[in-house]
């Protein structure tokens, strides 16, 4: 079962002057920052709220960190906005089997490793109406880095 908006994902060509203008602007401030190698990318999650299943939600501001990774290809074809939304569910596995259950391709055979030691899989765009949707959950407490 799908809980929450748990992120928006915005692809950037700039991460430091998109944390700027999203601080500036809305006085959002950065929770989480990471590199992640594998998907080539360099992150901020600002935390906008509490949710009422504890978890919370972002906007993750998505820099890439070399020009093949998806979100370089992304931004190379539709430049900067938003290139995701991800929805927090306690059972990334069994939400992915009943999501695939229902015809939706999930790109990962197995969930990986996403922000802050989050386990994460994403669904096709072309079988959600154009969205790249990420199904997300999040570890817990102790194991997420600030």
């Amino acid at each position: 079962m799908l809980t929450r908006i748990d992120h928006i994902g915005i692809a950037c060509f700039d991460l430091e002057r998109t944390v700027e203008f999203y601080r500036a602007t809305y006085g959002f401030e950065v929770f989480h920052t990471e590199v992640n190698e594998e998907q080539g990318v360099r992150e901020a999650m600002l935390k906008i709220n509490e949710t009422s299943d504890g978890g919370a939600s972002y906007l993750q501001l998505l820099e890439p960190t070399r020009e093949d990774s998806a979100v370089g290809k992304w931004l190379a074809r539709n430049g900067e906005g938003v290139h995701h939304i991800a929805f927090g569910t306690a059972d990334v596995d069994g939400a992915a089997d009943d999501i695939r259950g229902k015809g939706v391709r999930v790109l990962y055979d197995e969930p990986r490793t996403g922000s802050m030691g989050s386990r994460i899989t994403f669904l096709h765009p072309k079988d959600c109406h154009g969205v790249l949707t990420e199904l997300v959950t999040s570890a817990a407490p102790s194991s997420a880095e600030h």
